[in-house]
């Protein structure tokens, strides 16, 4: 089974932790061992993996990618006026996987899955899908 979320940013440029609820959905069904795969379906946002204790860690993130893929450049072709917001989505990836070990993500003691928005603030659509095995 394929689970949907909705997700709502209020920033151009905003990483949302979102490991609570993949946690949920793995403990409702009741997977020991396998894999939960999160997915973006979206061309300017994306699904990364970080650290989640310190929030300077998404700041330091957030700007760095800006400084790399600024929002105007005078060589962007696209006419939308988001080139920017494509290539940082497409740097960060569209999903993750992550360990299912004694139903329980596997995930380092600092980690926490984020969803990247870069194109906001807009409301989003989000997949996970539990695997056993």
């Amino acid at each position: 089974m394929i689970h949907q979320f909705r997700i709502a940013s209020s920033k151009r440029d905003e990483m949302i932790e979102i490991t609570n609820q993949v946690k949920e959905i793995v403990y409702r069904v009741e997977v020991e061992e396998g894999l939960a795969i999160v997915y973006c379906p979206h061309t300017t946002a994306g699904i990364t993996i970080n650290e989640n204790a310190d929030p300077d860690v998404v700041h330091d993130l957030l700007m760095r990618w800006d400084e790399i893929f600024p929002w105007k450049h005078e060589k962007y072709r696209h006419f939308e006026g988001n080139s920017a917001a494509h290539m940082k989505a497409s740097m960060v990836g569209s999903s993750q996987t992550v360990l299912i070990q004694k139903g329980r993500l596997l995930l380092g003691r600092w980690q926490g899955i984020y969803f990247c928005e870069f194109d906001g603030p807009r409301e989003r659509t989000f997949f996970v899908k539990v695997m056993k095995g």
